[in-house]
């Protein structure tokens, strides 16, 4: 997911303020991933679950991230392509609701262990993040193909 990030920045970096803000909370958002999964370079020397105070601050920066995209990216997106070649508002409509199915699981993931006091609810934690991790990948590559269908119609 991170090389995945690096390229979509590298690519599309600096076509549109919205897009770099954007793809900034995307990055802020997979190296809180990998800190509560423990996963390189973030490794955790025991297989404790997390504090609850960074589970929060993590659901904070995903509903963020998917807020982001649903109400500024996305409609940036559908204007953009009002006027343009077909292939891109189909695109668009063949996405949007596989996106929307991957905010449901951001969401579940919120709902479920963002206002956690403690960690005595985390219950199948690991596998609940797991779930989301997949979610996460399958809507960035949706959405990538988003942003590479508006720059090869130079809508970026």
């Amino acid at each position: 997911m991170l090389k995945r990030q690096e390229q979509a920045k590298q690519r599309w970096g600096g076509a549109h303020q919205a897009i770099d803000t954007w793809l900034q909370e995307r990055q802020l958002l997979l190296i809180e991933y990998f800190k509560l999964a423990g996963l390189p370079p973030y490794d955790k020397e025991t297989s404790a679950l997390p504090a609850a105070e960074d589970v929060r601050n993590f659901c904070g920066l995903l509903v963020d991230y998917v807020s982001a995209g649903h109400f500024e990216i996305y409609d940036q997106i559908i204007a953009n392509c009002g006027d343009k070649p077909a292939e891109t508002e189909e695109l668009a409509a063949e996405l949007f609701p596989l996106i929307s199915e991957t905010t449901e699981v951001a969401l579940a993931f919120h709902d479920q262990y963002g206002n956690s006091v403690d960690d005595t609810h985390f219950d199948d934690f690991d596998r609940h993040l797991s779930g989301l991790a997949e979610a996460l990948e399958l809507r960035m590559e949706f959405e990538d193909r988003l942003l590479h269908a508006l720059e090869q119609h130079r809508l970026l």
